[in-house]
């Protein structure tokens, strides 16, 4: 049994110590907390030991009578794999604690790509990351295109990506962020980061990015144009999603018009805080011209890294390959909608 340890416990790394517990080859050996908060205390009632993150902060988790197992250093100290779900950034100044205990390293897509030797994505890169220290779960959004680019690659070769990526402006917990009332280019430059996020993926891939913001938290939505190396079918991308299991087809008949009826499918499916761990591609979408592909997809920014960093900490710690891990943790979270 791999001993996790979660270090930042607020929107992925609570999604992820709830996946690992799932797993039957894992345990969560504890979170780390930088603050007392409604989250802290979720993390006690569902019996994972919580630590404090910040030393000197450690007195407040007494004032607020919750009980700590110790400081971060032993969480780290004794753990197998720690993934770092802290914000963007505070992962960067804590690789030199995982260094200093021989811990290998999880980071989330907030990090520089060069804070780790691998960034990863369990459809398409899951062996580069076998035995690494340091690995990068790459974003949200470079996870949903990568999911896609990787079949289409094997199947029909790719010349050049396009995809134009309309964001969320914040969570549903994030109230300090925006837009309010508007719709922003972000950045106005182009490409976006995505494009070359995404090639830290598949370093040979053409890719262009752009993006905006816009007043909404549910999900972000994706426009795809691939250009392939051979024409295609559209009736052949779909068989060929069909047998991706992180990629969710949309039925006509579903009546599923945007990423709000998404969310309340995945509430009514019985999703824990209706997570979508899959791409959601609008079946009718799925379109070709000649050697050109089109589609519409939703990504779910809180939870369909989940997934990639389960099957990380069996690439680091060399516990299963690629088609048994994704299966293994496919099978224990439920994900197909």
């Amino acid at each position: 049994m791999q001993q996790v340890a979660i270090n930042g416990y607020g929107t992925i790394g609570k999604r992820v110590a709830d996946a690992v517990r799932q797993q039957p080859d894992m345990e969560v050996l504890g979170v780390a907390k930088t603050r007392p908060n409604f989250e802290a205390e979720t993390a006690i009632e569902k019996g994972f030991p919580l630590y404090a993150a910040v030393e000197e902060r450690a007195e407040l988790f007494a004032e607020a009578g919750l009980e700590i197992a110790g400081p971060v250093e032993d969480l780290v100290a004794e753990a197998d794999v720690v993934v770092d779900a802290t914000p963007s950034g505070i992962g960067a100044q804590n690789k030199e604690l995982y260094e200093e205990y021989d811990t290998p390293a999880l980071y989330q897509g907030g990090e520089d790509a060069d804070l780790a030797e691998v960034s990863f994505n369990a459809r398409s890169n899951f062996e580069d990351a076998v035995d690494a220290d340091h690995v990068r779960v790459v974003s949200c959004n470079t996870t949903g295109l990568s999911r896609v680019i990787a079949p289409l690659r094997e199947a029909y070769g790719v010349e050049k990506v396009r995809a134009t990526l309309v964001r969320r402006g914040g969570d549903p917990g994030q109230s300090d962020r925006g837009p309010i009332n508007d719709i922003l280019p972000n950045p106005v430059t182009i490409p976006s980061h995505h494009g070359p996020d995404v090639e830290t993926i598949f370093p040979d891939l053409d890719i262009d990015t752009l993006g905006m913001k816009v007043p909404a938290t549910q999900m972000h939505m994706h426009s795809l144009n691939v250009t392939l190396e051979e024409e295609v079918d559209a009736a052949d991308v779909r068989e060929l999603f069909a047998d991706e299991s992180r990629l969710f087809s949309i039925p006509e008949r579903m009546d599923i018009d945007g990423s709000g009826k998404l969310k309340e499918y995945a509430l009514d499916a019985g999703r824990p805080r209706g997570d979508i761990w899959e791409n959601c591609i609008w079946e009718e979408s799925i379109s070709t011209v000649g050697r050109d592909f089109y589609c519409f997809q939703a990504i779910h920014q809180e939870s369909d890294v989940v997934p990639e960093n389960v099957d990380a900490i069996r690439a680091v710690t060399g516990a299963a390959d690629a088609q048994e891990s994704i299966e293994t943790t496919d099978e224990t979270l439920g994900i197909g909608l």
